[in-house]
């Protein structure tokens, strides 16, 4: 079924191809808002580090918390006479024992593509199903204009989808190559005008990543890169700190910056970037040849980056079919909440970006394992020190589905060394700053944006209820459930009840299937 299809804006590669997908249609789903909601007797996951704390009431008017007390003590019946009064034409949500978060931050979030075969509805559902209430579009890959109209849609709550941010891929509807330092400020000059939130760069001569960063700076917007390989050699990530970008994509150009004694990644001799295995089973033996953890140079470039106030998003979860192929791609919710398509897409084939399992084997994966212990070291050092790490997903690829990639996402930043309480930051307060969006979401704070995520389960002893497939768990009575996924994704002050939507995704999976025959099989298990 395979279609020989040039794949997509992708935050791997070097010069996306732009592909519309389909629309999201009006909202049909979601309470609200009301002029005074109140959440009753829930005990506050905040996203600044603070420990748990409950039971609270939380009063929000419109779209803005207005008030957040404490209303008694764990086990102990709260007098009702202490608690905010609900006022008339206001709603009220019991959350007795359960659990508040801010709104997720999904930092590296593409909303699929043409190639892909799915509707805008699908991806935004999986997204809200699970928490995430923003999302940073790095590459603007349906189109800058398309971005926006949904971004305007979304933040007027027409339709059911998280906050979008824009970044447009540096050179996108460029006429003309950017072949100068003067054609890179006059793009992103018109970039700005365009309302786009920020760039996403992949690479560039020095001289035009400079004047484009620097311009890019001088007129308030924020940036990301992926440190393509065809460019890393000569422009690593200390070079892009230094000129004014604020969030580095994956891990590439970081490595590179801590060579000490070579200058190029040491690729074998007949290496083609064109060839994804090529590229992948190399880039698995890239952080071997750094500069070890904590020495002279690891230090020095730690430093220059932290005085620099930069910004790492790591993205584990996208790489992690390299270290372990078997496990992603049987993860339990591709049966019900992958779209025919999209497995499709996912498939080996040497034209379709990430699908690079040309004779992917044991010796590529032990070394992307070896690969991740070395990047995981840098990245929670790098939190120990002061820096900001965020969370992102970059679902939609390589076996990594939207809304599920983003939990896998947390589950990986603990392997890395994170306190579950350091995760609930990286992914709420840190992703809120790196946006510059600290003063509307990211903590649960008296004037900022109404926007929650709601579990019955205590995520911090087991994020693995944040799944929509919820956790194994077993009863007194030995009896086997599942216990948690998301109960309420609140943003803007509107209820979504999020298992229903996550139901909503299922149906549209079931009904493609249903139409077509399809069932799911392991590559080359026809």
């Amino acid at each position: 079924m395979r279609k020989l299809i040039l794949i997509v804006l992708i935050a791997l590669i070097q010069v996306p191809v732009w592909a519309q997908i389909k629309d999201a249609p009006e909202r049909s789903e979601g309470e609200g808002p009301w002029p005074q909601l109140i959440i009753r007797g829930v005990t506050l996951i905040n996203g600044n580090g603070a420990p748990p704390t409950g039971p609270v009431d939380i009063v929000v008017e419109q779209n803005k918390i207005v008030e957040i007390k404490t209303v008694g003590y764990p086990g102990v019946e709260i007098k009702e006479d202490k608690r905010p009064q609900l006022k008339k034409g206001g709603k009220e949500l019991d959350a007795s024992g359960m659990y508040l978060m801010p709104g997720f931050v999904d930092m590296h979030g593409h909303i699929g593509g043409e190639a892909q075969g799915v509707p805008a509805e699908y991806v935004f559902k999986l997204w809200m199903g699970h928490g995430i209430t923003t999302i940073r579009d790095p590459s603007a890959g349906n189109g800058l204009d398309w971005v926006l109209e949904h971004k305007n849609k979304s933040s007027k709550n027409e339709i059911t989808a998280p906050r979008i941010l824009a970044y447009t891929a540096f050179g996108q509807g460029s006429d003309k190559p950017i072949s100068s330092p003067e054609l890179a400020r006059e793009w992103v000059q018109e970039n700005a005008k365009k309302g786009a939130d920020g760039i996403k760069f992949f690479g560039a001569r020095p001289e035009i990543m400079q004047a484009a960063l620097e311009e890019n700076k001088s007129l308030g917007l924020r940036s990301a890169m992926h440190h393509a390989q065809m460019d890393v050699a000569r422009w690593n990530v200390v070079n892009s700190a230094k000129a004014g970008l604020t969030t580095m994509e994956h891990w590439y150009g970081l490595p590179e910056a801590l060579f000490t004694d070579r200058t190029v990644q040491h690729y074998k001799l007949d290496y083609n970037y064109n060839n994804e295995q090529d590229r992948f089973s190399e880039a698995g033996k890239l952080w071997e040849q750094a500069a070890p953890p904590y020495s002279d140079k690891w230090n020095e470039v730690m430093n220059e980056l932290l005085e620099l106030d930069f910004t790492l998003d790591p993205t584990f979860n996208i790489y992690e079919a390299s270290r372990d192929l078997m496990r992603t791609s049987r993860a339990e919710w591709h049966d019900d909440y992958t779209l025919p398509s999209l497995w499709e897409f996912y498939q080996p084939s040497k034209v379709s970006h990430g699908s690079y399992w040309h004779y992917w084997g044991t010796e590529e994966e032990t070394s992307w394992r070896k690969n991740y212990d070395l990047w995981m070291t840098f990245v929670n050092e790098y939190k120990n020190r002061g820096g900001r790490v965020t969370t992102g997903s970059d679902s939609g690829f390589i076996f990594q589905l939207y809304g599920f990639a983003y939990i896998r996402e947390m589950e990986l930043l603990r392997e890395a060394g994170f306190h579950p309480l350091e995760i609930m930051m990286s992914a709420t307060m840190n992703g809120a700053e790196a946006l510059g969006m600290e003063d509307k979401i990211g903590t649960v704070e008296i004037g900022k944006m109404a926007d929650f995520v709601i579990v019955e389960e205590n995520p911090l002893e087991n994020l693995k209820v944040l799944y929509g497939t919820g956790a194994i768990k077993l009863t007194e009575d030995n009896e086997v459930i599942r216990a948690g996924g998301v109960k309420y994704t609140i943003k803007d002050g509107i209820i979504y009840d999020a298992k229903k939507l996550l139901e909503d995704v299922k149906k549209m999976v079931k009904e493609e299937k249903d139409k077509t025959g399809y069932e799911i099989k392991q590559p080359g298990m026809e």
